[in-house]
């Protein structure tokens, strides 16, 4: 995350400056750290300002010890609920870098966040909210609201959640479709599974700029890292997985090199959109006659269906080659139609692998048989 963060700006690692990088999940301050440490490595000229919020007591007073000990400022380190109570609700950041709780529920946070909401974009949450069960896209937003005019740039891990829960018109595709229509996602990069101890789902690091370089502009890079990795001798929990060196190093240049190979694809922004239509046909009386209302069919509720239309495609000719074929008398509503947006990942990643031949299972299956001694003859004799 740290590598791709800061891949773009060289000047941060020739020139003596000082920059801040803000975590609104800090817990111990270890990707705080791990920035630092990065750029130090890089430049012991360049000065970078850390800043977090973390809601647990004991890991918040790590942090802060962490940093009395390195002889840095520990005031800008912060104890509270970053969804309820917002410590840095003025302060904008060169770097944003998190990892969020996954599936946190935020009910009982839910008075402030609404409140919140209704300011619009004077708030975090203006683009939408999302289910109560999941707070990953309020921490999102909170690192989106925290972008600087002049350029930020921020990489935060996610679950698989965010890419495609809600449908069109929820909030969690009205967060999706603010952030690809103000063109702010560079990458997803997904990783290997069990690499964290205390979860062995998928997870995914979003990479979001609003200082994108000309040639990624209106684009998002898509990276399949699930493979890279190598296996632990010693379980850490449920971190199975580690991955290399040489494995950062690979995906940082697929991300630098932004070209599309196996494991990296390049989409539009508008490829990830789609217009919900609705399609309703006429209710037909006991003659099978179409009711009518001022002249206009009347709908019929029961037969009512809906299709996804790709935003890159005309809703007419969608609708004339994929759905009148079939029923004729439909037509579109078009005061219900609404525009979603979902990234399904993995859909693009997928490969076929045809199953094996029957002949072959069979083959299998018999010498297990002669390994069982006999035990399935009369299955397959009877």
């Amino acid at each position: 995350m740290v590598n791709i963060l800061f891949y773009n700006d060289s000047n941060l690692l020739t020139e003596e400056v000082a920059k801040t990088i803000y975590d609104p999940a800090c817990g111990t301050g270890g990707m705080l750290s791990v920035a630092e440490d990065y750029l130090k490595k890089m430049n012991k000229s360049a000065q970078l300002i850390g800043f977090g919020q973390e809601i647990n007591d004991q890991t918040y007073a790590i942090c802060k010890a962490d940093m009395l000990i390195k002889g840095e400022n520990a005031d800008q380190i912060k104890n509270g609920n970053t969804l309820s109570d917002d410590k840095f609700k003025d302060d904008k950041f060169d770097y944003i870098l998190s990892n969020p709780p996954f599936g946190r529920e935020w009910k009982n946070d839910r008075k402030a966040v609404q409140s919140e909401a209704k300011l619009g974009f004077a708030g975090r949450f203006g683009a939408g909210l999302p289910a109560v069960g999941d707070g990953q896209m309020l921490f999102l937003q909170t690192a989106i609201s925290k972008m600087k005019t002049q350029g930020s740039r921020v990489a935060i891990i996610h679950n698989g959640s965010p890419l495609f829960t809600g449908d069109a018109g929820s909030g969690p595709s009205e967060i999706r479709r603010y952030i690809l229509e103000n063109d702010l996602l560079e990458a997803i990069v997904a990783l290997p599974n069990d690499i964290f101890y205390n979860t062995g789902i998928a997870t995914y690091i979003w990479v979001l700029s609003n200082k994108k370089p000309s040639y990624r502009k209106g684009k998002v890079q898509l990276i399949n890292a699930n493979k890279l990795f190598v296996k632990r001798r010693k379980s850490l929990g449920n971190k199975r997985n580690d991955i290399p060196k040489e494995s950062i190093d690979a995906i940082t240049k697929l991300y630098g090199e932004f070209k599309e190979s196996e494991i990296s694809k390049i989409f539009d922004n508008e490829d990830f959109g789609y217009a919900k239509i609705t399609v309703e046909r006429p209710k037909k009386d006991e003659n099978g006659e179409i009711e009518l209302k001022k002249g206009k069919p009347v709908a019929d509720s029961k037969l009512r269906d809906t299709e996804n239309v790709p935003l890159k495609e005309d809703i007419q000719e969608y609708f004339e080659r994929e759905v009148l074929p079939f029923v004729p008398d439909a037509w579109i509503d078009e005061k219900k139609t609404k525009i979603g947006y979902e990234i399904p990942f993995t859909r693009y990643f997928y490969k076929y692998i045809p199953p094996k031949p029957s002949k072959d299972i069979m083959a299998e299956i018999m010498e297990i048989e002669k390994d069982l001694d006999g035990v399935l003859e009369e299955i397959f004799n009877d």
